[in-house]
This record gives structure tokens, sequence and C-alpha cells, in this order.
């Protein structure tokens, strides 16, 4: 089975060019078949700003109203997307920007309303990866928006992580894959306030043991969560680890 790396950065790193430069660079050095997932929330709370469109977030997740699905769609699907793709383009990777309307690639049905209306947010209900996996053997390199649609006409909002499990997960029956998640630090941490304490590789009796001493905490929980679910559907591995360390070996690991 060929090799496919999917690569998750967040908004952050995107959203500048000094970094989008550096990143476009090391996601260029990553050898074979790869996908790169993007954020872009600062972009869009900043184009609603303009707009005088107020952005309403709720435990960090954006609150996506019939306005705000607008903005979103522009920022994500439009101006971070194509600036990813020409980036891509001009050092020599073929890229394709898709949101999960195209192709029909990625379906999701609207959240339902429990405490909160979080609006049109979409949970990934199905994957098709067919005709996307057709197009990575033949040397496209997609970049994936956190946009996904209900096949109803509806575009909805969906969170880059999941776009990117979900992408993993479905591309697991065509490749090896190696999922990469990247945040602001090197890796999961033994102590958070030491940079250097990277843990390599966490099993899933590893996960459990270092929940229960208080070692892993927060939002790292949700995201070795998904990292687990992921393994679970097929994906070989999923690291964990900083944007400028994608074409080295390091940050942590999480293996079967």
């Amino acid at each position: 089975m060929e090799k496919l790396t999917i690569v998750k950065v967040g908004g952050k790193i995107v959203e500048e060019a000094e970094s989008l430069k550096q990143l476009l660079s090391d996601f260029s050095k990553i050898a074979g078949n790869k996908v790169l997932v993007h954020g872009g929330g600062r972009s869009a709370t900043a184009m609603a700003t303009r707009l005088g469109i107020e952005s309403q977030m709720v435990n960090g997740r954006r609150v996506t109203d019939e306005e705000t699905l607008k903005v979103v769609t522009m920022v994500y699907g439009g101006l971070v997307n194509k600036q990813i793709v020409a980036g891509l383009q001009a050092i020599g990777v073929n890229a394709l920007g898709l949101t999960g309307a195209d192709l029909n690639y990625m379906r999701s049905e609207k959240r339902p309303v429990k405490e909160v209306d979080y609006g049109f947010v979409g949970d990934v209900k199905e994957v098709k990866a067919d005709l996307l996996a057709e197009l990575i053997s033949k040397g496209v390199v997609p970049v994936l928006a956190p946009l996904t649609h209900d096949q109803q006409g509806y575009l909805l909002n969906t969170n880059a992580d999941t776009i990117a499990g979900e992408a993993a997960k479905a591309l697991a029956k065509h490749f090896d894959v190696t999922l990469m998640y990247c945040f602001e630090k090197k890796g999961v941490l033994m102590n958070e306030n030491d940079d250097d304490s990277v843990i390599e590789t966490i099993t899933r009796e590893l996960f459990e043991q270092y929940i229960k001493e208080g070692i892993i905490q927060g939002g790292m929980i949700p995201k070795l969560v998904n990292s687990f679910e992921a393994i679970d559907a097929g994906v070989t591995k999923v690291i964990i680890t900083r944007a400028d360390h994608i074409h080295t070996k390091g940050g942590t690991t999480i293996v079967k």
C-alpha cells in the first residue's frame, strides 16, 4: 500500500505570510502522497468584524448563524484555501482546494440543538473518498477547507480536526495513512511547563494511565480520543507535533 501523510494545521500558521511560507516549504518536503487540512478562525473573525458581524464563541466553538456562514465560506473556502493552493503551486506542488461539497467527498448534518444552538455547524455523517484517492494516486495534493455540506444545498462549518480525522479514516482503505495534528507545542508533554518533556509514544493503556495521573488533561484529551478513533478505523499512526517539525522526526506518536 502506498503511503499517505495527512497534515492538519490551525488557522494561526496559515494566516500569516511568513509562517505560511515556512509551512508550505516544510509540507512540500514530505515524501510521497500528501493532504493538507487547514483552519482559519482568526481570519474569519477579522473579516466578520470588518463586515460588522459579531462573532459568538461557546466553549471555543464558533456559533455559525446565516451571516457568519457566508463569512466562513468566503474565508475558509476562498481566501485561506486558495492562498494555500497558490503558495503550493508556486513551489511545484500540484494542489487542489476542496470543501466537502466538492466531489461530494464529505457530507454532514446540521448539529442538533441541545444546550447550545451552534447554527450551521456540521457533524460528519459520510465520507466518499474513492475519487479523492484516485486523484491523490495521480499526484494531486488536496487542500481541505473546514466546510462540509448536507446534500440539501447548504454548506456547514465543520471542525478542521474532525475533517482531518474523518478523511484519514476513509482514505485508510486506499493508503497506509499517517495523520499529523500540528499545534504550538513539540508534542504531548509529560510536564506542561517543560517544552522538551515530549512523550514519544502513547498507547491506549498509557493514555488512560496519564489521564488518571493528571499528566494529560484539558484540550489534549479530545485530540487524543480522536487520534485513537482514527487508529481503530485503520489509520497506521497519528503524530502530534509542531508545524515546523512535520518533515523531521519528532513529536508524539500514537499507536495501537
